[in-house]
């Protein structure tokens, strides 16, 4: 049993014609009931080394199966640097933006392309980083409760500028269900490094204007103030030992 661990995950690309190619490593240990709610890119103790071990042990994984198509291997890292296979996502996952925005390779594109029968335009020597990402998923919900928060959005107005973006499918007018996922929207930001993502990723949340229901929005603002967030120094339990203080 792990009891301390790091969520990490690598995103790979892989072809009809035998190419694969991974785009990297994400950290998604800031989790709440299991549920990813900040991902970053890349992990903020990652150098070349480790990228070069972890990425080769996705692709070695995916090979192992003949896999095609855009997908994610996901690894536990323990206190110890220990890496551990856990699983492999045969999908898009929802924080693959932090990614394409270091990468800046446009993921979905590759994958329609891929499915299609077309050949991948580069090889791994090819992939090069710029930079830090942070995502954060804004749900309906209680920010204190973390009830959902199910009702009409009468004024809905996302964040932009030099370094964000925002997915999302909400608008003003948007009724939320009470019957479905409580995702709101995906606000992911870019930076020359982590401390100039997370200054833009506060600055964003706080442009964010959502009116009409309760969102985890004041939640993010707490953890993006955290000293052992802005450190690094937090693994999987990180929320439920805030919580528990």
């Amino acid at each position: 049993y792990i009891s301390e661990m790091r969520h990490i995950e690598v995103q790979i690309l892989a072809d009809n014609h035998g190419n694969y190619v991974h785009l990297g490593e994400r950290d998604c240990s800031i989790q709440r009931r299991h549920q990813k709610l900040i991902e970053e890119a890349p992990f903020i103790f990652s150098d070349s080394k480790f990228r070069k071990k972890v990425g080769e042990l996705a692709i070695k994984a995916a090979k192992a199966m003949k896999y095609r198509n855009a997908g994610t291997v996901e690894f536990i890292l323990d206190k110890d640097g220990k890496i551990y296979f856990m699983e492999i996502n045969t999908r898009i996952q929802v924080e693959h933006p932090v990614t394409e925005m270091i990468t800046d390779i446009d993921i979905i594109k590759e994958q329609i392309k891929i499915a299609a029968g077309g050949l991948l335009p580069f090889k791994q020597h090819d992939i090069k980083y710029s930079g830090h990402s942070i995502e954060c998923r804004v749900n309906a919900e209680d920010p204190e409760k973390f009830i959902p928060s199910p009702g009409t959005v009468s004024l809905f107005i996302p964040p932009g500028g030099q370094g964000v973006r925002t997915d999302t499918a909400a608008y003003s007018g948007w009724k939320v269900p009470a019957h479905y996922d409580s995702l709101l929207a995906k606000v992911i930001v870019h930076g020359h490094d982590r401390s100039e993502a997370v200054v833009r990723m506060k600055r964003a949340l706080s442009e964010f204007v959502v009116e009409g229901i309760k969102t985890t929005i004041p939640y993010f603002l707490k953890i993006l103030d955290d000293p052992d967030f802005l450190s690094g120094n937090f693994n999987t339990s990180f929320l439920e030992k805030k919580k528990a203080e």
